[in-house]
């Protein structure tokens, strides 16, 4: 399984396994990753799953949908590399992926 590694604004960092077809949302939410709120379960329809993904993942991530890219206007302290976590599917290719968690959400 892939593992994603989540990092927190304070620099704590939790590594978990996380299922293929999966979103990187979803595992935080299951291993309990601080900072990941997840209001509306996934629907792209909040920004409180907000994570900053790595420079070195970014081209793997790849880009937002427009979709995502409206819901990011509402995300607090929005940077290069920001995604709504909901909305990046786990791959085997994001073996080793690297998000950081803002220090709060929108």
């Amino acid at each position: 399984m892939p593992k994603i590694t989540y990092v927190s604004f304070d620099g704590t960092r939790q590594d978990v396994e996380a299922a293929v077809g999966s979103t990187v949302m979803e595992n935080a939410i299951k291993h309990m990753i601080p900072g990941i709120e997840a209001e509306c379960g996934g629907a792209c329809a909040c920004a409180t799953c907000h994570v900053y993904v790595d420079e070195a993942w970014r081209a793997a991530v790849g880009e937002p949908e427009p979709m995502e890219e409206d819901m990011l206007d509402f995300a607090y302290e929005v940077r290069p590399g920001s995604r709504l976590s909901c909305q990046i599917k786990v791959t085997a290719d994001l073996d080793g992926l690297v998000v950081g968690v803002p220090e709060r959400q929108a």
